[in-house]
């Protein structure tokens, strides 16, 4: 059900738009275009649908009618048939939904129609080649940040870590930041994020990955639907590592191993 409810809002927002005029006559709704796509190859097209991406192994950069989330925005899937899509901005990605493990909203692509094979195994026979792209779901969001200051004798800030780690390598310390979990995101970070619902919320600033914060101290934090994420402003000592390749896709330069924690309102 949660599933569900999460396609009916997407869905329902780009009909919304689409009734409000804010389309010009000659957009074209993704699902029309994939129902007959080989009578488009070759032609410049504008489309509006549901833009998708991910990382890692089996990277993924495609436009379908809707996107279907869990609870806490991961594990994205594309709704309907999907089309590969090259050269999204990062000046509209960034203004998407990042719930750590995908972006994903809805956007108005202008490009060329391409047939051939695309992603990973080549499993798409389409593609837009993107000339232009825009917002139409605009993601606002509310920042919650640490301030760029002393911590008090014996203790580190976070952005003296985040910017001078080899000098801390291998020392226990003791600092403040922002904890973020969502099951596939653990890290210490400058601020958070939150979608305007306080869902959706993601690390912001500087970031260290960060292991073994106890549960206990969880339940004192903001926690999502399920469990599905908890984030908070806590003070945490541990052992600093920095100059590796650490977390997730070893996308993090430094990790902090806690070994105790308290949370701070």
């Amino acid at each position: 059900m949660v599933r569900i409810s999460r396609i009916l809002v997407l869905l329902m927002t780009l009909a919304l738009v689409t009734s409000c005029g804010l389309f010009s006559d000659d957009t074209l709704h993704i699902a029309d275009v994939t129902k007959s796509i080989d009578t488009f190859v070759g032609k410049d097209i504008t489309v509006a649908g549901a833009y998708l991406s991910k990382t890692g192994s089996d990277p993924l950069s495609i436009m379908a009618a809707g996107v279907s989330t869990l609870d806490n925005g991961l594990d994205a899937q594309p709704l309907g048939d999907a089309i590969w899509v090259d050269n999204i901005g990062e000046d509209v990605t960034m203004n998407l939904h990042r719930p750590g493990d995908a972006v994903y909203g809805f956007v108005k692509l202008t490009g060329r129609i391409e047939a051939g094979a695309f992603g990973a195994g080549g499993v798409y026979k389409h593609r837009i080649a993107v000339t232009k792209s825009e917002i139409i779901e605009q993601i606002k969001r509310t920042e919650s940040r640490l301030v760029n200051e002393s911590l008090g004798e014996g203790k580190v800030s976070l952005f003296e870590l985040a910017d001078n780690g080899t000098k801390y390598n291998g020392q226990t310390v003791t600092t403040q930041g922002y904890y973020f979990w969502n099951s596939v995101i653990y890290v210490l970070a400058e601020g958070v994020a939150v979608e305007e619902d306080g869902t959706s919320p993601q690390p912001i600033g500087k970031i260290i990955w960060m292991e073994g914060f106890p549960p206990d101290q969880s339940a004192n934090l903001n926690v999502g639907p399920n469990n599905s994420f908890v984030w908070g402003k806590v003070e945490v000592t541990g052992n600093f590592q920095s100059g590796g390749q650490f977390g997730r896709d070893g996308a993090y330069t430094a990790l902090f191993t806690v070994t105790s924690a308290k949370t701070i309102k």
